[in-house]
């Protein structure tokens, strides 16, 4: 299991050492929620404490759009080259699209589906898409407590991405933790985003509980 913590939980203070905390204690990404406090009611970072944090970071950045106007964040936040940079079906009419643009600025594309979003709606977008980010709670705060239906959904997902696309990732965001871990992986899931379970504790035992 790849483990990519998620920043919203640390502490915004002393970021930079946190960043390097969780690198240091063998993270596989660095997990970023960019809010626009309009797709969900939040606010989080923007490109300059971005640019800090790409700096910090020795591991690969996934960063993870909930946002309106998505292409328009794209071009804000691609020229720190993640690895990863996940949009929200829910918002984005030309996935196709905005995939393939993704895809042009030499970073791997990712679609994010809400805890009420059903699979089919990326059923024809699975080989344009290097990884799908399965939403574990509904977005905009953490904390949350995990959506135990999600399991199901997750197993189905992987059933349809065999089929389409096998190299497609499956990642998994909210209220991730040691007693569910296990069932995150039985379903099939590659990478878990995991905040306040990280950070709430010994950051390189808490990695290692979830690998």
């Amino acid at each position: 299991m790849l483990v990519a913590p998620s920043i919203l939980s640390a502490d915004f203070g002393r970021l930079e050492k946190e960043v390097q905390a969780i690198c240091e204690a063998d993270c596989d990404f660095v997990h970023i929620d960019v809010m626009d406090g309009h797709f969900v009611p939040n606010f989080t970072f923007g490109p300059i404490v971005l640019e800090a944090v790409a700096k910090a970071a020795t591991k690969p950045l996934d960063i993870h759009l909930m946002v309106q106007n998505n292409s328009f964040f794209v071009d804000l936040f691609a020229p720190f080259k993640p690895e990863f940079l996940s949009f929200h079906i829910e918002e984005e009419k030309h996935a196709n699209r905005l995939a393939q643009k993704i895809r042009d600025l030499g970073i791997k594309p990712a679609v994010v589906l809400n805890p009420h979003t059903g699979i089919e709606s990326i059923e024809y977008l699975l080989e344009c898409i290097d990884m799908v980010l399965v939403m574990s709670v509904n977005p905009g705060f953490g904390g949350q407590k995990f959506i135990p239906n999600v399991i199901e959904k997750i197993k189905r997902l992987k059933e349809r991405i065999q089929r389409r696309n096998p190299k497609c990732l499956i990642e998994v965001d909210g209220g991730v933790s040691g007693t569910n871990i296990e069932l995150l992986r039985e379903a099939g899931v590659d990478i878990v985003v995991a905040g306040s379970y990280v950070f709430s504790g010994d950051y390189a035992q808490k990695i290692a509980s979830l690998k």
